[in-house]
């Protein structure tokens, strides 16, 4: 009996365009921009197909998106965080005492509380930058659960009861387009910015970092400006949702915050930051198709991600891209 094997093929147009030749037709100028395009048509033309729940759950999707692309930016310099929680809550309350006690707009605290909740989350992890691995990860899980019990037991910033009645946004579709806008605008300038010399030395740090700093880089300098965009995001993600809840409290720094970034990450594959924002724009809806089930919701949910994880191993953004690039057949082995 002849035995035969897979075999992988790139197609074509892919081995052409990652050449120095150029494309032939507009067939294959949409092969190369169509992926890229796709998101960028989803969130201008789906959000007003929605029912106003399935709207608001887009918003968790662009929340948790951001959430989990600044987990993978953080991944790409070596870092690994179980606290994206910090983050959305630094920016959280940052909204919130902004505009409580500033009486600031919520386009104008935004930012603000953003930048500030990226700058005092790098400045409590600045001390533990050179631990490595589980370490620095454990730190990161135990900061928002410490911050949580200090504005409990010293009732600072609204205490227990936290603060409501702040300023919302201008209207559904201001919420809607403003987070999805962030969520695009984070995935193809950082991608950019890890194909540059700069993403470069993130990876370098992450693979050697002894190599890197014999090179006379100072990799600490470099994690901590990875470390303020990554926290800069998360807390943009936080400010965000403090306009839209109306409310900040000890709840923004639940574990949700840090645990389904890091599903969405793995689902959809590390390493590019679009698999975790494929990752978010799944496991976001699946979790809320499944709130039905009631208590068998997190028996479902855990299935699920087992067979995701298991089934394709690589992530589902790798799995798809490479069907997308390559064609298989069967070929006889001598």
């Amino acid at each position: 009996m002849t035995e035969r094997r897979r075999e992988r093929i790139d197609r074509g147009i892919k081995k052409r365009s990652e050449d120095v030749f150029a494309l032939a037709s507009w067939r294959e100028m949409l092969y190369l921009a169509g992926p890229r395009l796709l998101p960028v048509a989803l969130v201008l033309f789906l959000p007003p197909l929605l029912s106003p729940y399935w709207q608001k759950v887009m918003l968790s999707v662009g929340v948790f998106g951001l959430l989990a692309v600044s987990w993978d930016l953080l991944a790409q310099a070596g870092m690994i965080s179980l606290g994206q929680a910090l983050f959305f809550g630094m920016g959280a309350y940052g909204a919130g005492l902004l505009d409580r006690y500033l009486g600031m707009p919520p386009f104008l605290s935004l930012p603000i509380a953003a930048v500030l909740g990226g700058l005092v989350s790098t400045l409590l992890l600045l001390p533990v930058l050179r631990l490595r691995g589980i370490y620095f990860s454990m730190v990161t899980l135990i900061l928002p659960l410490m911050l949580v019990r200090v504005i409990e037991a010293t009732k600072i910033f609204g205490g227990t009861e936290g603060l409501s009645g702040l300023t919302p946004w201008p209207s559904v579709w201001v919420e809607m387009y403003l987070i999805l806008g962030a969520l695009l605008a984070a995935l193809f300038g950082f991608r950019r910015m890890l194909a540059a010399d700069y993403g470069l030395v993130l990876k370098g740090i992450r693979d050697n970092d002894r190599s890197v700093t014999s090179a006379g880089i100072n990799i600490y300098v470099y994690k901590a400006q990875a470390l303020f965009i990554a926290a800069a995001v998360g807390g943009f993600a936080g400010a965000f949702m403090t306009h839209v809840y109306l409310f900040v409290g000890m709840p923004v720094f639940a574990l949700d915050y840090s645990i389904l970034p890091i599903a969405a990450a793995v689902v959809g594959g590390p390493g590019g930051l679009a698999g975790a924002t494929l990752g978010a724009a799944i496991l976001v809806p699946l979790s809320e198709a499944l709130r039905g089930f009631g208590g068998l919701r997190i028996v479902f949910y855990g299935v699920f991600l087992v067979v995701f994880i298991v089934a394709v191993p690589e992530g589902i953004f790798s799995f798809v891209r490479r069907k997308y690039h390559q064609f298989e057949r069967w070929v006889e082995v001598d």
